[in-house]
């Protein structure tokens, strides 16, 4: 009887855990069944079933992944060389040479002229009796003959206004050359005192050739190109006048002449094409003596005025750099390079005072200072050799470069391995010195 009451115990106890997990199982089989009408299904085959489509499912998640991170990063691809050029500094006094009309080997100058004037009020409370005489320039001519024609100081010509001027210095006029008369630039001053002798531009005859063939052969005209006086005869005074004394006079002047030196620069500066070079200290501002003229004002008032013309010597920037490498850089291999700091470097002329500025074919001078020489990098080329290749190569590529110092490399995404075979997709930033 005690075998028979275990056994019953342990029936009454499976039947039930039997039934929940039967019950499992055909929920799940009746699922299945719902989404496969018509396919029998075991409730074990189920499981499988739903195991493998799950699977299925990641794997088309992750390839879709993939595909997806390799898209972006051809849209998101960024490739940047940061180039740091080679440079090198040098300590300059250097005697150079240049030529108005160099060929393609010799350094080349151009020149720069502008012209212009400075005005000044000063206010005086004395006066004096003045006389002065009016003065211009004249271009006299020789249309006599071949031969030059000596002229002595104090020439008579008689002017279209009827007054009788003189000339400042004696001349020789030159002959003709074939029918084109021979002409040379004189200054005059009007025989007397007084503003009856001010005039605008005016045509002169020799006075002492009255009565001979050479009267008509030989004549003079105002030099309506002459940048202080623009052919008028002017500075004609008699009377009371404002008085200034002649320190003061020659004080002002000067400040007329720094003025006027750093207005027309400026101007010069604005016109200057790229690729050249105007050194501070390669300008010069030329006045004359008739350059400056004192006017009466309101009252006790002077005018100064200051006429001038500014001489600037240009130079080609490349070629100046060039040069300057090749005297002083050991092994220079003819790179292209600049000086970065070249407008610092300091320009003179040793013989400056026997230089006519607007006649100058050439040019000795000398430039010092500390120059920094940089080498240009052709940008264009280095991307075009970049194109494709492999990132282990860059190294190798960069060492075909001698304008090169060093260089650093940013390709974004980080697993790419090589350029892109696009320019686009590259960049290549130089950091020039400033």
């Amino acid at each position: 009887m005690s075998k028979n009451l275990l056994q019953d115990m342990v029936k009454i106890k499976n039947p039930n855990r039997e039934a929940e997990i039967l019950s499992r199982e055909e929920v799940r089989v009746e699922k299945t069944r719902a989404k496969n009408p018509g396919r029998s299904v075991s409730s074990r085959g189920a499981g499988r079933q739903t195991n493998k489509s799950r699977y299925k499912l990641w794997f088309v998640a992750i390839i879709s992944l993939i595909f997806f991170l390799f898209a972006l990063s051809y849209l998101f691809l960024k490739v940047e060389v940061t180039v740091k050029p080679k440079m090198q500094d040098v300590i300059l006094n250097e005697n150079l040479s240049a030529s108005k009309d160099a060929n393609a080997e010799a350094l080349p100058f151009d020149l720069i002229v502008i012209s212009g004037e400075e005005n000044k009020i000063i206010q005086t409370t004395e006066e004096k009796d003045i006389a002065r005489k009016a003065q211009g320039v004249v271009l006299i001519y020789n249309a006599f003959s071949s031969a030059s024609q000596l002229l002595s100081i104090d020439t008579r010509l008689e002017g279209s206004n009827g007054k009788i001027y003189k000339t400042k210095k004696q001349i020789v006029v030159p002959g003709m050359k074939g029918s084109i008369p021979g002409s040379i630039e004189v200054g005059i001053y009007a025989a007397e005192a007084g503003d009856a002798y001010n005039s605008g531009p005016l045509d002169f005859t020799i006075f002492g050739f009255k009565g001979t063939p050479k009267y008509s052969k030989f004549y003079a005209r105002s030099d309506v190109n002459d940048a202080a006086t623009a052919g008028a005869i002017s500075g004609g005074f008699e009377g009371k006048f404002p008085f200034i004394s002649d320190n003061q006079k020659i004080s002002e002047t000067n400040n007329l002449k720094t003025t006027l030196r750093i207005k027309l620069l400026n101007k010069a500066m604005d016109q200057i094409p790229k690729g050249l070079v105007l050194f501070k200290d390669a300008v010069f501002l030329d006045t004359n003596e008739n350059s400056v003229s004192i006017t009466s004002s309101e009252g006790n008032k002077l005018s100064l005025k200051l006429k001038g013309t500014l001489y600037g010597f240009l130079f080609n920037e490349s070629k100046l750099a060039k040069k300057i490498a090749q005297e002083n850089i050991e092994k220079y291999d003819n790179s292209e390079v600049f000086i970065s700091n070249i407008q610092s470097l300091t320009f003179s002329l040793p013989n400056k005072d026997s230089i006519s500025f607007g006649d100058a074919k050439n040019l000795n001078f000398n430039l010092s200072g500390s120059a920094k020489i940089v080498w240009k990098l052709d940008v264009n080329k280095l991307i075009i050799d970049l194109l494709g290749k492999s990132k282990k190569d860059f190294n190798r590529i960069l060492l075909q470069y001698s304008s090169i110092d060093s260089a650093d490399l940013e390709i974004n995404p980080f697993w790419k391995m090589s350029f892109p075979d696009k320019i686009k997709d590259i960049k290549v930033i130089v950091n020039y010195p400033k």
